[in-house]
C-alpha cells in the first residue's frame, strides 16, 4: 500500500513583529482558504486581461520586429532598384534616340528642302541687306536647292543673288547658307551625332542619382497608442 506524499515543509517566517510591549506593529495579510465565487469570476477576469495584454504585448512586439526587418531588406535593396531605374532610363533613351532618328531620315529624304527653307526664313532678318547668298549642296540637288531658295526668297522679299555651289561630300538634305556676314549650316548626321552626345553627357551626370528612391514612413497601429 503506497502511501500519501507528505507535504513539502515550510519554513516558519518571523513575518509578524511585536514592539517591546507586546503589541503587534505588523503582520501579514490573514491567508485566505476559502473565495466567494464573485471574488473568483473577478479573479478569472482579472486574470485573463493580464494575459491578453501580455499577448498583445508580445505580438505587436514580434509585428514591430518584423516591419523592421522588412524595411531593412528594402534599404539593402534600394541601390540594385536605382542601378536598374538608371539603366532603364538609358535604354528608354536610346530606343527613343534611335526612333527619332528613324523619323528625321524619313522626313528629310520626303522633304529635303524643308530645313533650308525654314533657315532662310528664320535668318530673313539677317540676309535682307546682303547682295548674294551662296548655298552649298549636293551635285546632284542644287536645281532643287536653287530652286527652294528663290521661292522662299520671293516670300520673305529677299532681293539679292542666288548662287547654288556643289559640294560632293555633303548628306541629300544637308546646306551650307553663307551670306558674307555669317554663315549657317544643317548636317543631318552631325545633328543627330550631336543629340547623342548631349544625351550620353546627361546620362553620364544623371549617373544613379536621377530618380531618388525611398520608402514611405509605415504609419503607426491605431489600435497600439504608443506607436
Amino acid at each position: 500500500m503506497s502511501q500519501a506524499p507528505q507535504p513539502a515543509p515550510r519554513k516558519f517566517t518571523f513575518d509578524t513583529v511585536f514592539d517591546g510591549a507586546g503589541a503587534i506593529t505588523s503582520q501579514p495579510p490573514p491567508y485566505k482558504r476559502v473565495y466567494t465565487a464573485e471574488e473568483v469570476e473577478r479573479i478569472r477576469l482579472q486574470a485573463r486581461a493580464e494575459g491578453e495584454a501580455a499577448a498583445l504585448a508580445s505580438a505587436q512586439a514580434q509585428t514591430a520586429q518584423a516591419l523592421a526587418q522588412i524595411a531593412a531588406a528594402a534599404h539593402a535593396a534600394l541601390p540594385t532598384l536605382a542601378a536598374a531605374a538608371h539603366e532603364h532610363r538609358v535604354g528608354s533613351a536610346g530606343l527613343a534616340l534611335a526612333a527619332a532618328r528613324k523619323i528625321a531620315d524619313a522626313a528629310c529624304e520626303r522633304f529635303p528642302d524643308a530645313p533650308l527653307q525654314e533657315a532662310l526664313a528664320a535668318l530673313a532678318r539677317e540676309v535682307e541687306a546682303s547682295p548674294r547668298l551662296v548655298v552649298f549642296a549636293r551635285p546632284d540637288r542644287l536645281d532643287a536647292v536653287q530652286a527652294a531658295l528663290q521661292e522662299t526668297a520671293a516670300n520673305i522679299g529677299f532681293a539679292g543673288q542666288i548662287i547654288a555651289r556643289a559640294d560632293p561630300g555633303m548628306a541629300p538634305a544637308a546646306f551650307v547658307l553663307d551670306w558674307g556676314d555669317g554663315r549657317a549650316a544643317f548636317d543631318p548626321d552631325a545633328a543627330a551625332q550631336r543629340v547623342s552626345l548631349a544625351l550620353e553627357a546627361a546620362l553620364a551626370a544623371e549617373g544613379l542619382h536621377g530618380e531618388a528612391l525611398t520608402l514611405a514612413p509605415i504609419p503607426p497601429n491605431p489600435s497600439n497608442p504608443h506607436g
